[in-house]
């Protein structure tokens, strides 16, 4: 959360000339609600379901730029399949930089807590290492523009 992976992703892809993928906005349009909505409605499992199955029915793709949300990489499933469709950027940030961008706005599902700026902090060291164990690349998004985190990307590519 909050380390700019919809907004590279659409710069990326206009850079390249690629089509772009966003799991996020693939489920939105699924249920036809926000993640908040789908989160309260359904729950959480069933957003994460949805997210494995946006990137099964992805296999075939090649060539695109596919951005996914921060906890696609609970799911083995999931790392393998973002595996074979080739190479993870990781974008990453200082914490106290993605808690003020994750926190501007209030929809954030799973900060919906007494205390989301710890929840936050949980969420983020659960998932590092899983970051790091799938990544193939990290890139510092922490006070890099948009433009110069898609050269970086570009250049790694």
């Amino acid at each position: 959360m909050g380390a700019g992976k919809s907004a590279i992703g659409r710069e990326l892809a206009a850079r390249l000339k690629l089509q772009r993928f966003d799991t996020d906005e693939m489920i939105r349009g699924q249920f036809g609600s926000s993640i908040p909505e789908i989160f309260a409605r359904h729950g959480e499992q069933a957003f994460r379901d949805a997210e494995t199955e946006v990137l099964r029915n992805l296999r075939h793709v090649t060539a695109n730029i596919i951005v996914t949300g921060g906890g696609i990489v609970l799911r083995d499933e999931n790392v393998k399949l973002l595996r074979a469709l080739g190479i993870i950027i990781w974008l990453d940030a200082d914490e106290e930089i993605l808690w003020q961008r994750a926190s501007r706005q209030n929809n954030r599902p799973l900060l919906q807590t007494a205390n989301p700026r710890q929840r936050f902090s949980l969420l983020l060291q659960e998932r590092l290492p899983l970051y790091q164990a799938t990544a193939d690349h990290r890139v510092d998004t922490s006070s890099a523009c948009i433009a110069d985190v898609v050269d970086t990307i570009t250049k790694l590519l």
